[in-house]
């Protein structure tokens, strides 16, 4: 069978992952980053609520006879089903449900699947994927010109996370222990992927160095993984960016800095304790320093991740997230907007939060007042500057650096108030 796979604007691992499946089935599978396809069938990976609200893929999906969409977005059928309309939606992971939906079309006997049946969605048996070793995915041609922090391409080594944060979609979607992939299955993908001219790769599955964690956090393999993949890369070629405070030591950061470009990324989120227990991310701002200043004394770079505008942040809150960044002095730092991302607590706590308690539905009367910010707008917009002056090097905020800043908040704040109205409609389905 003709199946292409569409993976808008960038190629998700999910969409070359289910493409090397199909492929090894013996089906003739395109992967493209356009909205077309010339497919008997279309598969549309989608990883993002606002994708849900593009125009152009709404048409998309209207224009295919028979279409299945995936990704993180099937954690909520009514509003994927609600919004595209589409043949059917695989609302889990998609290793043992792509072949049958492909060559049988939906039923209640696949997993992970939702579809329409009259005025009612029918929604299958969760089954989350028993082996995770698959065949080589797709490797399109031009995947070797895609930059997505920094890397081509993120490649998954296991799934689930420990944590809790009520922010994140991870554990909701893969689960709350850790499912790893064998050392050798990820060293044949890489070795192929270099084949093909992929020179950058990142290693992810929410925090790095979970791979092979069973009951406890195992070293050994993760300090194996980066040496093996190191040694086919290049250590400037390789990164693992994501890691929790509470799951590093000296050893593994160590590893990092011999073996990769030198970077770990962790997500702080905020300098206020009231904020991080609110957010259900299980350490304090005291661990938090603890932890960049163990990767700075060792020799790694440290960026950090902040979000502002949390239900309940009130202005205190956020000087201690400044004081934090001031005191901290991070390599790099992303700022965001709370985005209440669907099937996350944080996703029911802000449709129960009155607008006028919200820092995203309240006018900023302070310094940016000129710029007609909401109050979140606002924050994020002044931790970016903040960010900017408490780099090791300090970085002069420029005219095209503070409109480069003050677009990007502008355009989250659009966004996420999108989303806002997006949960609004899907209430009943979300509390």
């Amino acid at each position: 069978m003709l199946v292409t796979i569409v993976s808008p604007g960038i190629y998700t691992y999910g969409s070359l992952v289910l493409g090397g499946i199909l492929r090894e089935r013996g089906h003739d599978v395109s992967v493209t980053r356009k909205l077309e396809s010339d497919g008997e069938v279309t598969l549309l990976s989608l990883f993002s609520t606002l994708q849900l609200m593009d125009q152009g893929i709404k048409d998309f999906v209207a224009s295919q006879d028979t279409i299945y969409v995936g990704g993180p977005v099937g954690i909520s059928p009514e509003m994927v089903m609600g919004e595209l309309q589409p043949t059917a939606l695989v609302t889990g992971e998609g290793e043992e449900t792509v072949i049958p939906l492909v060559e049988d079309g939906p039923g209640q006997s696949i997993p992970n699947l939702a579809f329409s049946r009259g005025d009612e969605i029918i929604k299958t048996l969760i089954m989350p994927a028993a082996i995770l070793d698959h065949p080589l995915p797709i490797i399109p041609p031009d995947l070797k010109e895609q930059n997505v922090r920094g890397a081509n391409l993120y490649i998954e080594t296991h799934r689930g996370c420990l944590g809790g944060c009520s922010f994140c979609q991870v554990p909701r979607f893969f689960g709350r222990s850790i499912r790893s992939r064998s050392l050798g299955n990820i060293v044949k993908e890489v070795l192929a992927l270099k084949e093909k001219g992929i020179r950058r790769i990142a290693i992810s599955g929410g925090t790095g160095n979970l791979f092979g964690y069973k009951r406890e956090l195992n070293k050994d393999a993760f300090m194996e993984l980066l040496q093996a993949l190191s040694s086919i890369l290049g250590k400037r070629n390789l990164s693992v960016p994501d890691m929790r405070v509470d799951l590093v030591d000296r050893e593994m950061l160590e590893a990092v800095r011999d073996y990769t470009i030198g970077w770990v990324f962790f997500g702080l989120e905020s300098g206020s304790d009231k904020i991080l227990k609110a957010m259900k991310k299980g350490v304090t701002t005291k661990a938090n320093i603890a932890a960049v200043r163990l990767a700075q004394d060792v020799g790694v770079k440290v960026g950090g991740s902040f979000i502002v505008g949390y239900p309940g942040e009130e202005r205190e809150e956020f000087q201690e997230t400044v004081d934090f960044l001031d005191e901290a002095m991070l390599d790099d730092v992303f700022v965001s907007i709370a985005e209440p991302i669907p099937g996350t607590p944080l996703a029911r706590e802000a449709l129960e939060l009155p607008h006028e308690d919200n820092p995203l539905f309240q006018k900023h009367s302070g310094e940016y007042s000129p710029l007609k910010l909401n109050e979140a707008e606002a924050r994020c917009l002044e931790l970016m500057i903040q960010a900017e002056c408490s780099k090791p090097v300090p970085r002069a905020i420029t005219d095209g650096l503070y409109t480069s800043h003050l677009n990007e908040v502008r355009i989250q704040g659009r966004d996420i108030i999108g989303v806002y109205g997006l949960l609004d409609k899907y209430r009943q389905y979300l509390t």
